[in-house]
């Protein structure tokens, strides 16, 4: 069987290089030092690619060239013969040109920034001048189609591999085993997702609107997780912009106007590229560790629009799990004047580390371009995008529709994928590997049969001072991702007060189109009431303070909620959800040590400790470019670079359900992601809110402090629970990750990619004297309620991301307010993560 095996792959690798040309090799000086960012090229073609960080190249054509060139600047050009269609792991020596008395030869390293003294940086500025005027912005409305292929494969394949336990019962997948012609690599495809979709846009209302016609894909069809992750991960780019992001990272554009300041530049060459005379400019990283490409672009030397560009990630990135990021992009000509975009090819390496020997998973979309339209304008009415287009038929078209609207032919790999990963589903191994990776994902286990979902498995253990011990269970209504109803439920049991919570809810989706929905449910458990200052809408939430297993301090200021809830929410339009529900709470103290008692003077002691209470609230949410997937009652956001508004008034009326309380609240947040160029990540959130008319404790706005030992967002890590109350207030926190911008540039600190954070979190509150007399009652176990309002209470945070790739370590400071009993003025809390 090893015989065969082994006969089979020798046959595969050989009709793989027929008609072919493959090599791999070595560029280095004549000290035997690598030559980083050299020339590689086949004579008379116009295929090539550079030697990386290590001077190590790959190089493929579909076609025979039988003479590879090699060059540098500031050394000896080398043309060396390819005997043979293969050629793996040559070495090359460059010797250094010799200088003389009338030339003035550029060596490596940093080139000059001014473009009097570099051709290259002159011509740079030709092309930001014209930027704006190349591609479709010259245009006032455009139309186009395009096609894209996304496709996943495992690769690094290798005997130990094809002879592993993992793959034993699955040998056939390894008959579709190729070479990247990036890379030089073996890889299997694993998944592949084809849409074609048609484009239009209107530049003067600075409007777009995407049709989707069709869309066809194999290997993880209905997870929409990994569908949403691809769409995620290959978002669009315009190599003109300054920066461009990939996998949530800024990358300095060779073509943006912060270039200069992060690349090197070389004139390289000239020459005809199709009917255009252009020049040809080698682009390479100044310094390592940041956010930078190496390659080189043509461009014409007349409009200054770039004809073909190549980019690669530099190796010593600060990004994770990405070993290789590899982008072609070529243009076409219209006229003498239109260079507009033809074919787009992203390929992407992602593995654990950055080893060569490492395996991983090649991620690689080609975005083809075509029948371009322009100058014909719409009412502005067509460019507003509804709420609901789910459209079956596009998810089923015929092999027909894919033969005509192909704008390229799937080649023999490609074609075999489909019916590779058919055959695979049917394999009891692969659907147990399937399925493990699905509940990890999503944190239930699926049982298919009965339709129902186990979970969330990692809420299933938990602790605090009141419950002890928790342990939980439950599950969902489960019959697909775009389910119009849904049914969840829990049950917990607390070990130390042995008591059992338990809740029910349920929503159904009755309008698709406008997204009307109701929704009800009913919870009886213990929670921490102080931990966010708006009010959770989801009658099943529960906070991670409630149930954190070690806490600074006690984590005894817990409530018994017996809440009941229902409503209806609507989006009128996408991005704008409307929502009016109604609840009924019964709230008191969950702990012998804490006390929610008031004022009743209805009450035969003068004091009640209960507070039974009906509100009534209208919200507005508006998420302006948030994208969402799923059709369904329940959806799933696909990006994260959204701002988010929510406006909120809550009702409490006595006359309802015999409540206890007549009061009004309202409460504002504004959270903002901001893209500080290569800087970073900014993010700032806004909260404001003021409760009119006397209420308890219970009812009232505590700042929400962090006892934790988790960095959780919109909290303040020094506070106690409950140490700040009001009911006036206004907070604004800010968060920026430097995304290694700072440990770059710290000699013995830039290998480990570590990520600067800093924070600073801000509150001011009130708290009026008829509430403070309302809530002193002279019990023994009751505090003093104290706002901040005599000055702007404030922290700030130093944090280190990164280590280890997914631990992130915060420094907290607490800024004022030192005085306060049992104040903390410094702490530590981290969170584990898997970011790139």
């Amino acid at each position: 069987m090893k015989l065969k095996l082994l006969l089979f792959f020798l046959t595969l690798s050989v009709f793989s290089s027929i008609a072919q040309t493959k090599v791999s090799g070595n560029v280095y000086d004549e000290n035997n030092e690598p030559i980083a960012y050299a020339n590689v090229l086949f004579k008379g073609s116009t295929e090539g690619t550079t030697t990386n960080e290590n001077g190590r190249f790959y190089l493929e054509s579909d076609e025979r060239w039988d003479t590879l060139i090699i060059s540098f600047i500031g050394f000896e050009t080398i043309e060396t013969p390819l005997i043979k269609s293969v050629n793996f792991d040559l070495k090359f020596i460059l010797k250094e040109e010799a200088s003389s008395l009338d030339e003035v030869v550029i060596v490596t390293g940093k080139q000059s920034k001014k473009a009097s003294e570099n051709p290259a940086i002159a011509i740079l500025k030709k092309i930001w001048e014209r930027k704006r005027q190349n591609g479709l912005n010259q245009f006032e409305q455009y139309e186009y189609d395009q096609y894209e292929k996304v496709e996943f494969d495992l690769n690094t394949i290798d005997s130990a591999l094809i002879k592993s336990k993992l793959f034993k019962g699955m040998e056939f997948v390894f008959e579709k085993v190729d070479t990247s012609n990036v890379t030089g690599k073996t890889y299997l495809p694993i998944f592949l997702n084809e849409s074609v979709k048609h484009i239009s846009g209107d530049n003067l209302l600075k409007k777009e609107r995407e049709d989707l016609v069709g869309n066809k894909n194999s290997g993880f069809s209905n997870n929409q997780i990994i569908i949403d992750f691809i769409d995620d991960l290959y978002s669009e780019y315009n190599i003109y912009d300054n920066y461009l992001k990939f996998f949530d990272k800024s990358f300095v554009s060779p073509l943006g106007r912060t270039g200069i300041q992060t690349y090197n530049y070389v004139l390289s060459d000239s020459a005809f590229i199709g009917d255009k005379w252009c020049y040809n400019i080698i682009y390479y990283p100044r310094r390592k560790n940041e956010l930078t490409f190496k390659g080189d672009f043509w461009v014409n030397d007349s409009t200054y629009a770039v004809k073909e560009i190549n980019l690669q990630a530099s190796k010593s990135a600060n990004i994770n799990w990405v070993k290789e990021i590899y982008i072609e992009q070529e243009f076409e000509v219209l006229n003498d004047s239109v260079f507009l975009i033809k074919r787009d090819y992203f390929l992407s390496d992602f593995a654990l580390n950055k080893k060569e020997t490492s395996r991983g998973v090649y991620g690689k979309r080609t975005t083809l371009y075509d029948n371009y339209n322009f100058n014909q304008p719409k009412a502005s009415k067509f460019y507003d995008k509804v709420v609901y287009d789910y459209d079956k038929d596009v998810y089923n078209r015929e092999d027909e529709f894919w033969q005509e609207n192909r704008l390229e032919v799937l080649n023999k790999d490609e074609k075999g994928i489909y019916k590779m990963l058919d055959t695979l589903k049917t394999v009891k191994k692969f659907k147990r590997l399937y399925n493990l990776g699905s509940i990890l994902a999503s944190g239930y286990i699926e049982f298919p049969s009965i339709n129902f979902d186990y979970g969330p498995i990692f809420s299933t253990l938990g602790y605090n001072d009141v419950e002890g011990l928790r342990i939980r269970t439950g599950g969902r209504t489960y019959f697909g991702p775009n389910d119009l109803w849904r049914l969840e439920g829990f049950l917990a049991y607390g070990f130390k007060d042995n008591k059992f919570k338990y809740g029910i809810s349920g929503k159904w989706l009755l309008d698709k189109r406008s997204r009307f929905t109701i929704f009800g449910g009913h919870r009886r458990d213990i929670e921490q009431i102080g931990a966010s200052l708006t009010s959770s809408t989801d009658v099943l939430g529960r906070s991670l303070a409630s149930n954190a297993v070690f806490t600074a301090g006690a984590n005894d200021k817990l409530s018994n909620i017996n809440l009941t809830n229902f409503g209806v929410s609507v989006e009128p339009f996408r991005n704008l959800e409307v929502r009016w529900d109604g609840s009924f709470r019964r709230i008191s103290s969950a702990s012998p040590t804490f006390s929610l008692d008031y004022n009743d003077p209805n009450s035969p002691t003068g004091v009640s400790s209960e507070v039974f209470q009906f509100e009534s609230r209208f919200s507005l949410g508006y998420f302006p470019l948030r994208q969402m997937t799923g059709y369904g009652v329940e959806r799933k956001e696909k990006n994260d670079n959204f701002a988010r508004l929510f406006a909120q008034v809550t009702r409490g009326d006595r006359n309802w359900f015999n409540s206890d309380f007549d009061y009004t609240k309202l409460q504002f947040s504004y959270i903002q992601p901001w893209q500080v160029g290569g800087f970073g990540r900014l993010t700032s959130s806004v909260e404001l809110g003021k409760t009119f008319g006397e209420v308890p404790l219970a009812l009232l706005s505590v700042v929400p402090g962090n006892q934790t030992y988790f960095s959780i967002y919109n909290t303040f890590p020094q506070l106690d629970f409950y140490e700040f109350v009001t009911d006036t207030y206004t907070s604004l926190h800010l968060e920026h990750n430097f995304n290694g911008r700072i440990f770059s540039r710290i000699p013995f600190l830039k290998k480990y990619n570590l990520r600067a954070i800093f924070g600073l979190r801000v509150v001011w509150g009130e708290l009026s004297d008829d509430n403070i007399a309302l809530n002193t009652t002279g019990n023994l176990l009751e505090f003093p309620l104290i706002a901040p309002d005599s000055r702007v209470y404030y922290e700030y945070s130093f944090g280190i991301a990164n280590i280890f790739k997914v631990l992130r370590l915060d420094f907290n400071f607490r800024g004022n307010y030192l005085d306060n009993p049992g104040a903390r003025k410094f702490g530590v809390t981290g969170s584990f993560g898997f970011f790139f």
